[in-house]
């Protein structure tokens, strides 16, 4: 059973098409758990905003956000969680960065889903761990290398 990929948008910007979205999260499960779950919510920045602040403590709309299912330990289920993208700080992001729209929208994508998975990049050796595996599903996906030496520290997504 492939990948359940379901995308709500809440958006009134400009989004990846649905196949995309599940494309790109189904590459970044392939070698870990291919047969879950997850749920894609695109927002605004004022719901991104909110978001934020309730459940990281900080201001401002942030690019990507993952919510990890919290399943009792019995249960059996492919559910693996929720992530949220910001599109219009997403848009914004690739102009600023010189990237293109549709590699930026893949990269946090795959970034979200890899937290879903439970890497996170609070310590050097994660943020080394999840950058590899990112740059990996990425070229995959025929996208070029997320993290370029003179943009590395502004570009690591939330």
């Amino acid at each position: 059973m492939p990948a359940i990929v379901t995308v709500e948008n809440h958006s009134t910007e400009s989004a990846p098409s649905e196949d995309d979205i599940r494309r790109w999260i189904s590459a970044a499960l392939t070698n870990h758990r291919p047969e879950s779950t997850i749920d894609v919510r695109l927002v605004d920045a004022a719901e991104s905003a909110e978001l934020n602040r309730h459940y990281r403590g900080k201001n401002g709309p942030t690019n990507v956000l993952a919510f990890a299912a919290e399943l009792p330990a019995w249960l059996e289920s492919p559910l693996l969680g929720d992530i949220v993208v910001c599109s219009p700080l997403v848009i914004a992001e690739a102009r600023q960065q010189g990237k293109h729209v549709q590699a930026h929208w893949a990269h946090l994508l795959v970034h979200g889903t890899l937290h879903l998975l439970g890497y996170d990049h609070k310590t050097d050796k994660g943020a080394s761990q999840m950058e590899s595996l990112e740059t990996r599903v990425l070229t995959a996906l025929n996208f070029p290398p997320p993290y370029a030496e003179d943009d590395r520290d502004q570009s690591q997504p939330s």
